[in-house]
Parts: C-alpha cells; sequence; structure tokens
C-alpha cells in the first residue's frame, strides 16, 4: 500500500465518527409516550406476540432486515491470520456494503474462536437476533465444517461469501464467457489452481452448470490434486483426478478454461499459448492475480481474461452477488441459500451483462460505451440494476425450491420496490 493511500484510508476510518457504521431509531422517540411504547410497558406486548408465534419477530423486529457479518480472522484477504480484532474494519466494511447495496442493516461480530466447536456454538447461541448469517474470512478447511454445520443446525440464511461468492461471480463469468467462445459446459475441460474455500466452492458450482467432473483438473500448492497423491485430506479427494498429470503446465495443455485462487505470477504467457482455442481465463489472485493483464492480453489474441482487480476489465468481484443474494433470501425468510439460488443468481448476472447499459453507469466508470463481449462479461459493481435483478432470481428460486417461508405474488412489483430500494440509498 503506498504511504499517501495508506495515511487517507486511516484518516478515512478515524474522522468524526470512528469506524464506518452506526445504529439509529426507526420510530419516534421524542416524548414520554414515545418511550412507553418503546420500552416498559409497551414492549410487553410484541415480547408476548413472539412468545406466542415466533414468526411474529419478522413483524414486530428488525430481525427480517438483519444480518450478521461474522469472522473470527483467520484468513482476511490479502492479510492472512490477523486475529478477531485486527479484522474488524473489513467486516464493518462489509456491512456498510449491505447497507449501500442491498438496505440490509447489518451488525459485524468478530468472534475469538479458531477451533470449528467454539465457532459454531457462538454463533447458534447469537442466530435468533439476525435474519441471515453472512461468514466471512475464516480459513480453510475449518470454513467447509462451520459453514456446514451452521447450515444444518439453523433455519436461517447462512453463507460463507469467501466461497460461494467468488464461486457464483466466476459462474456467471463461464457462462458469458462459454457463450462468447461457443463452447458447451458439457465439453469443456477446466483447471482450478488453488484448493482453498473458494476454489472448492467453485468447482461444486461449476459442476451444477454442467461442466463434467472428469474435465475437471484441481491444482494446489503441490501440483494437480490426483488419485496418485496420498495427502489428500476429503475435500480435495472429491475432486481428485486420474489423468497421468501432475503439473499446473500439463493440466494446461488443451483446456478451455482456468480459474485461479491461488498466487501471483504462477500462470506464465507460454502454459496460456498451450490452451484451446478462445480460453477463458479468470485469475483471481489478489493484489496480484496469477498472470498480469499485460502479459494475458499479450500472449495470444483469442484470450478472454478477468482478474479480481476493479483497474481492469472483467472485475470478478464478490460484491455483485452477496448483498443481493442476501436480500432475496430474507425477503422470502428462506430456510437457507441452496444451489438453486446459487445458480439463479449467477444465471441472472450473466443475463443483466447481455442488456443495455445505463448511462449512469458509463458516466461512473468514465466510459463512452459498453456492450457485452470479450471485455465486458459481468456487470459493473455499481449498476444500479443489480439489485432488482439478482435479488429477484434468488427469491424466486428460493420460493420454487421449496425453502421460502414466505411467498410474493407480484414479481413485478417486487422488482420495482427494490429499484425503489437503489434510489433512496443513492440519495
Amino acid at each position: 500500500m503506498k504511504p499517501d493511500y495508506e495515511k487517507e484510508a486511516l484518516r478515512y476510518h478515524a474522522e468524526g465518527r470512528p469506524g464506518k457504521i452506526e445504529i439509529r431509531a426507526t420510530k419516534p422517540h421524542s416524548t414520554q409516550y414515545d418511550f412507553s411504547l418503546a420500552y416498559s410497558p409497551g414492549v410487553a406486548a410484541p415480547a408476548l406476540a413472539i412468545r406466542q408465534d415466533p414468526a411474529a419477530a419478522y413483524r414486530y423486529t428488525a430481525k427480517g432486515n438483519l444480518v450478521a457479518v461474522i469472522s473470527n480472522g483467520t484468513a482476511v484477504l490479502g492479510l492472512g491470520d490477523i486475529g478477531p480484532l485486527a479484522g474488524k474494519p473489513v467486516m464493518e466494511g462489509k456491512s456498510m456494503l449491505f447497507k449501500a447495496l442491498a438496505d440490509l442493516d447489518s451488525f459485524d461480530i468478530e468472534i475469538d474462536a479458531k477451533e470449528p466447536d467454539r465457532f459454531v456454538e457462538a454463533v447458534k447461541a447469537i442466530a435468533p437476533t439476525f435474519g441471515g448469517i453472512n461468514l466471512e474470512d475464516i480459513k480453510a478447511p475449518e470454513c467447509f465444517e462451520i459453514e456446514t454445520r451452521l447450515r444444518d443446525e439453523l433455519d436461517i440464511p447462512v453463507m460463507h461469501d469467501d466461497q460461494h461468492g467468488t464461486a457464483i461471480i466466476s459462474g456467471a463469468a463461464l457462462i458469458n464467457g462459454l457463450e462468447i467462445a461457443g463452447k458447451r459446459p458439457d465439453r469443456v475441460r477446466i483447471v482450478i489452481n488453488g484448493a482453498g474455500a473458494a476454489a472448492i466452492a467453485s468447482a461444486h458450482l461449476f459442476l451444477s452448470l454442467g461442466i463434467r467432473s472428469e474435465n475437471m483438473v484441481l491444482c494446489d500448492s503441490k501440483g494437480v490434486v490426483s488419485t496418485r497423491r496420498t495427502d489428500l485430506n476429503p475435500v480435495k479427494r472429491r475432486f481428485a483426478t486420474d489423468r497421468p498429470i501432475s503439473t499446473l503446465a500439463e493440466a494446461l495443455d488443451g483446456a478451455d478454461l482456468f480459474l485461479g485462487v491461488s498466487a501471483a505470477g504462477v500462470l506464465t504467457p507460454a502454459m496460456v499459448r498451450t490452451m484451446a482455442p478462445d480460453p477463458l481465463v479468470l485469475a483471481l489472485a489478489n493484489p496480484t492475480p496469477e498472470i498480469g493483464y499485460e502479459e494475458a492480453m499479450a500472449s495470444r489474441p483469442d484470450i478472454i481474461f478477468a482478474t479480481g482487480r476493479s483497474d481492469y476489465p472483467n472485475q470478478v468481484n464478490n460484491v455483485l452477488g452477496f448483498p443481493y443474494i442476501f436480500r432475496g433470501a430474507m425477503d422470502v425468510r428462506a430456510r437457507t441459500i441452496n444451489t438453486e439460488m446459487k445458480l439463479a443468481a449467477a444465471r441472472a448476472l450473466a443475463r443483466l451483462a447481455k442488456e443495455p447499459v445505463p448511462e449512469s453507469v458509463l458516466e461512473a466508470y468514465g466510459l463512452d460505451s459498453l456492450r457485452f463481449g470479450r471485455e465486458y462479461l459481468l456487470p459493473k459493481p455499481l449498476d444500479p440494476r443489480l439489485l432488482a435483478a439478482v435479488a429477484t432470481a434468488v427469491a424466486r428460486a428460493a420460493v420454487e425450491s421449496g425453502v421460502a417461508r414466505r411467498t410474493i405474488d407480484d414479481w413485478e412489483a417486487y422488482a420495482a420496490s427494490l429499484d425503489k430500494r437503489t434510489l433512496r440509498n443513492r440519495i
């Protein structure tokens, strides 16, 4: 981080009220009567109503619009295991994005617990407060157990964004990249470099999008995840290949897609040149991708290239997903976030990239035009249409897959209400 930028970031977080979020009252509170309704004795009425019918909490409290951002700080993006307190600015930032982009209120909660048992018990104990839980920056492999247990044991949406957010946005890029290249999912060969949370979740989602398991190769820091290796944990073993290859370079020969969620500089121009025609390369290591933009574009003229960075075309950014996924899931009081909802989010993003881009988006990015193609696979993060497009798709998928406790009769009216939320948040 450059010294001037670091100084500005510290100033930004410290000036005025420290931090990035606050709590405000939503009901009148200027008279003694207001206080008697808000607290004693009036508060007894909703408390007893909820005791009789727990679902009434969604009517009388903020539960239905309240999401928790929960972390132990063991795998903070770009910073590693910095602990729960040092991770608090990151979680506050996530909470701010929930509010700014999806009008969801959010508490950041940092838990001093690395062991899955302690972490899970702590989250379960506070879960009644919330309508949804966003797990964040928890290292692998513990994150897999933690998310699975919480999803199984709670009846509200739980999602580890480092896993599924990356998978969903990468899935949208996969859908559109293959369409541009004129390729079918069931016929392409894929290499995923990295075997952490995002890589494993992406592999699962790609299978749901039609990729064949025998056409997928996973690589980690020791090379190809192969059935010949004896050092694999159960998560990696699920994706082990029996192909006679051992290195990333060998895996990439003839491959149609490279997904990198690993480390800077591991992908060379020579490797890219061995890939199939019109290769899709998603180099998502941050802040420095597996191969630089200039190197990648110079490696061959037919490449379709994306990174996790905002200063190049085709940014694969989790902010395209998590605010809107939780908005849709919580609006229908979904019990979970299932595969159907994740696929709906990916497909909604892919569709939105094909629609004419509003003038406001072009102005925000200083562009004259944007059109679906090799340099515009995904919507821009500041596109105001994201909320209605993604949240509506997720909510509908929750209803149709049977995990919603509330239905929506008029989907067009629901989408319009989301557009109003977007406009309100931008005033």
